[in-house]
């Protein structure tokens, strides 16, 4: 039975996340339903990771192996037929049936948007945290968000009374990328559509794994870093703390999209 390595791309507006879960409607239930169609029998499907509700992706991957008997890109075909234009499957590979979409990930990659900015576009608003002021300083958090990189316990980032077995992980790039200090005081101050055009921030970050609501609660800490409510170094101090209550806000689901996931 051939094994496929799947990458997807969602928006996960109003589904329940990756996992099928008893109510509403998943990214996961949705593929094992097109494959059950497809090939006739309950055929289960795991993904590198679970995105919450909300959270989109430019490229999750999974694995799922079949009793069928077909080529990648008929099977590319076949699945998107039965899948709603909320989900793409972007490419199929066939792959060792060793193959293991979580366990193999050596790597993954997420980016949350964020617009500053006084008006919020109506073609962001599912697909970014507006946060319309203060004007965020993003060379302060560049600064701070670079203190995330490297191996540390990211309990105090991790989902209040989430259990993990660890919850150390190595971080290796941590960055935002975000308008010059001058252009975006401009942008903030502007009005009307001026506004609807600005500021986008993003962060990126890529690690060897996340824990439950890791990304989303660290953007929260960088924005009160970029709001000046703390200074830089806060964040090493929060990392230090390994306390979930130090830390800043969770941020809201929509701005989030998990970018790649690598193996070796």
């Amino acid at each position: 039975m051939p094994t496929f390595k799947l990458t997807l791309a969602y928006d996960g507006t109003g589904f329940v996340g990756w996992q099928r879960q008893a109510s509403g409607t998943s990214i996961q239930g949705l593929l094992e339903d097109a494959f059950r169609e497809l090939d006739g029998r309950d055929v289960p499907v795991t993904g590198a990771g679970r995105t919450d509700a909300g959270v989109h992706a430019l490229g999750q991957v999974a694995g799922v192996t079949i009793a069928r008997v077909m080529d990648a890109a008929s099977l590319v075909s076949a699945i998107n037929a039965r899948l709603p234009d909320a989900v793409r499957l972007l490419d199929a590979v066939e792959v060792a049936e060793t193959f293991h979409a979580r366990f193999h990930a050596r790597a993954k990659t997420y980016r949350y948007r964020i617009w500053n900015d006084a008006l919020l576009s109506p073609f962001e608003r599912l697909y970014a945290w507006h946060v319309p002021a203060p004007v965020l300083d993003v060379d302060t958090m560049t600064a701070a968000a670079a203190l995330i990189e490297g191996r540390h316990d990211f309990a105090a980032f991790q989902a209040a009374g989430t259990e993990t077995r660890s919850s150390e992980r190595i971080v290796f790039s941590s960055s935002v990328h975000g308008p010059s200090g001058d252009e975006h005081g401009r942008r903030g101050r502007s009005a009307g559509l001026q506004a609807c055009r600005g500021a986008l921030i993003a962060y990126e970050v890529s690690g060897s794994g996340f824990l439950r609501h890791m990304v989303r609660n660290i953007i929260g800490t960088l924005v009160e870093v970029g709001r000046g409510r703390r200074p830089v170094e806060w964040v090493s101090e929060v990392l230090a703390s390994k306390d979930r209550g130090r830390a800043g806000p969770t941020a809201p689901a929509e701005g989030l999209f998990l970018v790649r996931v690598e193996y070796d």
